[in-house]
């Protein structure tokens, strides 16, 4: 059954239908995304990832990730930000992450931002949280074509420029639309997925740091 976005799984749950639409998605959609994220080196992650997505369909992104997480030891954006010339090439090499130079340039690039930000403003989770947007930019409801495409939104905009103000790259308004919704900075479970009221909860008891 696929009714406005929404397919019924085995028990009788409705679901985004996008959950079916590979095998590790339906853990992804009910456990990760969407679940609001207030650690800095995952936040990282999670715009590194979205960058290296840009032009390629997520589930390639999500099926490499743990080699990624070893190529880019955990994401941590303080080694990252001392890489080189050897460690480029390294990446380069490497047949488990997506071998685009200038993906990988720009990941040491953002771990060096990424770095002076948290310097400056202590936290980069407190940095970006301060682009939620409010109720008064949120669909009253969501549907499938409120998502569909290569959205973005006027937080996602305000996000990107003021990144990019900062010598960030691979980070345009339609990154980091989908960087806000897998951090759970929104809810865009559709109406009617069995995750949407969950995520809901989550997000009224985040303390938002």
């Amino acid at each position: 059954m696929d009714t406005l976005g929404l397919t019924l799984d085995e028990t009788g749950q409705a679901h985004c239908t996008w959950r079916t639409a590979a095998p590790e998605y339906p853990r992804y959609h009910d456990a990760e995304w969407g679940v609001p994220v207030a650690d800095d080196i995952q936040l990282y992650e999670k715009i590194c990832l979205e960058g290296f997505q840009a032009g390629m369909a997520w589930i390639t992104i999500l099926r490499k990730r743990e080699q990624f997480r070893v190529a880019f030891e955990g994401f941590d954006f303080r080694r990252v930000a001392q890489y080189g010339d050897a460690d480029i090439e390294r990446l380069m090499q490497d047949p488990g992450i997506v071998r685009n130079r200038a993906k990988i340039l720009s990941t040491i690039n953002n771990a060096r931002r990424a770095c002076e930000l948290v310097d400056e403003t202590g936290s980069l989770a407190r940095w970006l949280w301060a682009f939620e947007p409010g109720e008064e930019e949120r669909p009253a409801v969501v549907d499938m074509a409120y998502w569909t495409g290569n959205p973005t939104s006027p937080a996602s905009v305000r996000l990107s420029k003021a990144l990019k103000k900062r010598g960030w790259t691979f980070v345009g308004p339609t990154t980091m639309y989908a960087l806000m919704q897998a951090m759970g900075m929104v809810n865009d479970h559709l109406e009617g997925c069995a995750c949407r009221s969950r995520i809901e909860d989550l997000r009224r008891q985040f303390e938002r740091p």
